[in-house]
Formats: structure tokens, C-alpha cells, sequence
């Protein structure tokens, strides 16, 4: 009893002091499986997958192999990077415009005249955020275009399809960004002037 009591100890030392293999990160593929959502979503979370999104962007792409669709072809390859591409803006405008809404004011009330300064601030943060949204909505549109090339037309990829779907709502329109941030950034501008116009008599 005591052999095994010793026994369980010193591999529970030695586990603990023996390094354990590290996971390099090093391809969009990999970076992008870090990007997640939470079922309530904080600035911090939001800030955490832009980090990862952009590594993303900025990365190699793995070997085909290791591609999140099945590629069989050089053809493929080149509509799947396309797509990727395409993809991450598209999560990186989502995450924008997530974290313009925690500081965006979509109303500008009387009582909150004596904090005008602070909510004029939360206002210029959100605007950052959407206009950075804004930014990567260009990118987003360019990489769908190259992936609806007429070589294209007749490849579907497995276990992306909706990418495919999303370069067809951006291609119809039925999915724009460009609208819907210069929504919020009109809305924001009419929330601002209020704020703006308030003096010591407002509350």
C-alpha cells in the first residue's frame, strides 16, 4: 500500500514539474478555431476574437490537408482562400459592431445631461468601432468577388457551404454591411447633436 502511495506521489510530482508539449499556433486554420462565441457577449470577449480574427488574416494558410473544407484541387484551393478570407472580415465586422454597441447611446435623454462628456466619449468609441467595421466591409466585398469568379461556378466546397452562402448574399445584396453601419453612424451623429446641445438648463 505504501508503494503505491508513494508511487501516485512521484507522478504527481513529476507531472508537475516535466514541461508539457506546447501547441504552436501558426496557420489562419488554427487561429481561427480560437475565434468563439459567447452566449453573453463583453467587450472583452469581443476583443479577445478580434485578436484572434486578425492573426487569422494576417497568418499563412495551413496545408490543404488541414483546410477547414475538403480541397482536392488547386482549383478548390484558390476558391477556398477566397472564402476564408472573405469569412474572417465578415466575423471581423460582426465583432465591430458588437463592441460599438456596448458603447453606442441610441438615445440621448435630459437626465443624462450631467454626464454629456462621458456619453459624448462612449459615442466617439462606438463611431471608432463601426467605422473600423466599415473598413473591413470593403475587404470582405473584394474577396467574395474573386471567389464568384465564373471558374468557380460549378465548385461547391464540403463543410463551408455557408461561406459560399454568404458570397452570394453579398453578391445580391441582400447582405450589406455598408448599409447597415451607415445606419448606426447616422443614428449616432442625431444621438451625438443632442448631446451636444444640452447646457445647465437641460436638467
Amino acid at each position: 500500500m505504501k508503494a503505491v502511495k508513494y508511487l501516485l506521489w512521484g507522478i504527481i510530482f513529476f507531472g508537475s514539474v516535466l514541461p508539457l508539449n506546447a501547441y504552436l499556433v501558426r496557420y489562419k486554420e488554427q487561429y481561427y478555431r480560437l475565434y468563439h462565441l459567447h452566449y453573453i457577449q463583453y467587450p472583452d470577449d469581443s476583443m479577445e476574437n478580434i485578436y484572434w480574427l486578425e492573426k487569422a488574416a494576417k497568418a499563412d494558410f495551413a496545408n490543404p490537408l488541414y483546410a477547414v473544407a475538403l480541397i482536392e484541387d488547386e482549383t478548390q484551393w484558390e476558391k477556398y482562400r477566397y472564402l476564408f478570407m472573405m469569412h474572417i472580415n465578415l466575423k471581423l465586422i460582426e465583432q465591430y459592431l458588437y463592441l460599438g454597441n456596448k458603447w453606442n447611446k441610441r438615445n440621448a435623454y435630459f437626465y443624462n445631461a450631467p454626464w454629456k462628456e462621458q456619453n459624448l466619449e462612449s459615442l466617439e468609441t462606438a463611431e471608432t468601432c463601426f467605422r473600423t467595421a466599415l473598413y473591413y466591409w470593403k475587404d470582405a466585398r473584394e474577396w467574395a468577388e474573386k471567389s464568384l469568379d465564373r471558374r468557380f461556378r460549378w465548385i461547391n466546397l464540403r463543410n463551408v457551404q455557408f461561406w459560399e452562402d454568404e458570397a452570394g448574399r453579398i453578391e445580391d445584396g441582400k447582405l450589406n454591411y455598408e448599409k447597415i453601419i451607415g445606419r448606426e453612424l447616422d443614428l449616432l451623429e442625431k444621438v451625438r447633436e443632442k448631446f451636444q446641445s444640452m447646457d445647465e438648463n437641460t436638467y
